[in-house]
């Protein structure tokens, strides 16, 4: 046994660091391999990030995207999974340091993910909100049903129109989604919860700093994307970089926007564990990776999904960060860690890209398909579909189309809930704090 109490057996174990598309697809792929598998993730729940947006503008609870670990792979002999935070790579002792214990391992898997990228913006990091976790999407729920609360309270109307702004930055599929369903919320939800606000004075800023939204898709998507948008009254702003945020004025190189809520899903970069050589092993904020998802000349040690950077004469900037590239690279280590088992020459990795899509709202989608654009139901039948038949498990399906079944008919989302208040001034943090020490030593006392 080792400090994770996991046996010790002749089978080689495999190592794998986060339960994402990546981790998940490898591990699945690895059942009923000659494999000990031992996963570790900080949370024992995979999320299903694309609708990580509904989550947060009430319109799908968080246990509908996100499903235990150990359910998933219940009955899959020699895997085990332990709840941890992977803190350092010791490639020397072949082993790896988490919070809970040492563990050593033959194959080492890194599939931490992505997180949120500021590009060294500490206003942003500070006052902004962003949304790559559950936890996170709760809390940009909690705040947007906060600030109209707080709209409801306050007669200064420029205070009032700040809290009822809104600006999401970056114009990518997340920052399209989210920018819809929050136009959504205007228009069919708030005012029947708030009638005494003036939605009319609402605004919701989708900020882009290239020329288009939708950047990696067609310009045909991006083209009805942007109308969609314009249809939802959202005020699309391309070519427009955010330079400061002090928690009440976004600061642009166009022109300032008074808003209380910054939602910030300009860009990502890999979750990097440290161990690993600095300049060698890295490209930018990823691992630096051959064909076959190797690190550097680290022969036992791979990347995989968004933490990946698979760089070629013909791919300079490495493959996207994309669900589908993590699920292709998971499934193709699976198929070469049994072929360098068995003495067989492994397969490089061949991304097949399966087109890719967005939603703006009720009716209103894109998808590029090879070279077929599909625009309105139609794009939005089919991203319903791929994302349905996408989740983990039969309840999570179930549950996700029923609400979306019934939010469709009743024009309603009703998971408008702030389980958790989020305090984003320091000295109300501070006092809440100091409240809740002493109603705990009162309740001691009180014990006692």
């Amino acid at each position: 046994m080792n400090s994770l109490n996991i046996p010790d057996t002749n089978l080689e174990r495999v190592v794998i660091i986060g339960c994402g598309f990546a981790g998940l697809n490898l591990a699945k792929k690895l059942k009923n391999k000659p494999f000990q598998v031992v996963m570790i993730d900080k949370h024992n729940y995979h999320t299903f990030q694309p609708l990580l947006y509904q989550v947060a503008t009430a319109g799908l609870e968080p246990d509908s995207i996100a499903y235990p670990i150990r359910h998933i792979f219940k009955g899959q002999q020699n895997f085990f999974f332990r709840m941890a935070k992977a803190e350092e790579i010791l490639t020397a002792q072949n082993s790896i340091k988490t919070n809970i214990g040492t563990l050593e391992y033959d194959h080492l898997v890194i599939a931490t993910g992505s997180e949120t990228n500021y590009f060294g913006m500490d206003g942003v990091k500070r006052e902004g909100m962003p949304m790559k976790s559950v936890p996170e999407a709760l809390n940009l729920r909690s705040l947007i049903l906060q600030n109209f609360e707080a709209a409801s309270l306050t007669n200064d109307l420029a205070e009032r129109e700040r809290l009822m702004n809104f600006v999401i930055v970056g114009g990518g599929p997340t920052g399209v989604e989210l920018s819809g369903a929050v136009a959504e919320l205007k228009t069919h939800v708030l005012p029947n919860d708030y009638p005494d606000l003036d939605f009319r004075r609402m605004s919701i800023h989708l900020l882009e700093a290239l020329p288009r939204v939708l950047p990696p898709m067609s310009e045909t998507a991006s083209r009805k994307a942007k109308k969609y948008l314009d249809s939802l009254g959202v005020q699309v702003w391309t070519d427009t970089a955010v330079k400061s945020y002090d928690g009440s004025t976004v600061k642009t190189n166009k022109k300032d926007l008074p808003a209380s809520t910054l939602i910030w899903a300009a860009g990502v970069k890999g979750h990097i564990i440290p161990g690993l050589t600095e300049g060698k092993d890295f490209e930018k904020s990823r691992y630096l990776v051959n064909g076959f998802n190797q690190v550097g000349d680290h022969k036992n040690i791979y990347a995989i999904g968004d933490v990946a950077a698979m760089i070629s004469e013909e791919n300079p900037k490495g493959h996207p960060m994309l669900a589908q590239v993590a699920i292709q690279q998971g499934s193709n280590l699976a198929k070469n860690l049994y072929k360098w088992q068995r003495n067989s020459a492994p397969k490089e990795f061949e991304y097949n890209d399966k087109g890719s899509m967005a939603t703006v709202g009720r009716n209103k989608a894109v998808a590029d398909i090879g070279k077929i654009h599909l625009g309105g139901f139609w794009g939005w039948m089919l991203w319903m579909w791929v994302h349905l038949v996408s989740l983990v498990g039969f309840r999570n399906k179930m549950v996700v189309m029923l609400n979306w079944v019934i939010n469709y008919f009743s024009y309603d989302k009703k998971i408008r809930l702030i389980i958790r208040p989020v305090v984003r001034d320091k000295t109300q943090q501070k006092e809440l704090s100091l409240k809740d020490n002493e109603e705990a030593i009162n309740l001691e006392e009180h014990e006692k």
